[in-house]
């Protein structure tokens, strides 16, 4: 049997209006095939057998989330988000931590519907080696290349230890939740969760994740997001 220690509650920042996609609604609420980016992307996570309960931080003025099969899954829970995506994250974890402050969280990105079990237990496997939490990242392949501002290259950047930060990211919630309100409270620019413990001196391990575990944030991710998931069927 495992211990409150052991259980993982599901993290989704939802309440951002991907404005990028320049589409008629929020991102997430895009169709992907037979439902939307943010149906997919809960169906992994309600359906993965070591994820207890989901927290999803919604808009204020969410008017589609209800019509949503999922929004009414007895593991998900809402809470309103705010008007950054660390905002939102926080306001997730503080609803979690009064659920069980010794839980880990696993924050996922609403708009990453590729996501697969096999990565999300790659990532919790990891915990026994790095106990202080990890992320999803994937190596870069490419030539890395750094500019000025007129859009000039200044030089090559050595790719060898050079990672693209995936999701989902994997911490426990009462260390994560405290870094990540002082690191607010600084107003320090916080990108994503491992932003907010390397800001508190934490160094997070990364764990090698699928490439295929893309975020759809311009109109031919969907495109791209459609073949993969197409291929995974």
């Amino acid at each position: 049997m495992q211990n409150n220690s052991d259980s993982i509650i599901a993290i989704v920042p939802a309440a951002g209006i991907g404005s990028r996609m320049a589409a008629d609604k929020p991102k997430q609420y895009l169709q992907l095939g037979q439902q939307t980016i943010l149906a997919h992307t809960l169906d992994v996570l309600l359906s993965h057998p070591r994820i207890s309960q989901v927290v999803i931080a919604l808009h204020p003025q969410d008017q589609y989330f209800q019509h949503l099969t999922q929004s009414q899954h007895p593991k998900l829970i809402q809470v309103v988000g705010g008007g950054e995506r660390a905002d939102s994250v926080l306001a997730a974890l503080n609803m979690a931590k009064s659920i069980n402050p010794t839980a880990w969280a696993l924050v996922h990105d609403a708009a990453r519907p590729c996501l697969c079990h096999s990565d999300i237990d790659r990532l919790l496997e990891s915990q026994s080696r790095y106990p202080q939490g990890a992320i999803l990242a994937a190596p870069v392949r490419d030539t890395m290349k750094r500019s000025d501002a007129s859009g000039l290259i200044t030089n090559t950047v050595e790719r060898a230890l050079l990672w693209h930060a995936l999701t989902p990211q994997y911490f426990p919630i009462d260390t994560l939740q405290a870094n990540l309100a002082n690191a607010l409270k600084a107003n320090v620019n916080i990108t994503d969760e491992a932003s907010a413990m390397e800001w508190a001196g934490v160094m997070p391990g990364l764990v090698t994740g699928r490439v295929d575990n893309i975020k759809v944030t311009h109109p031919d991710d969907l495109q791209l997001a459609q073949l993969f998931m197409s291929q995974a069927q």
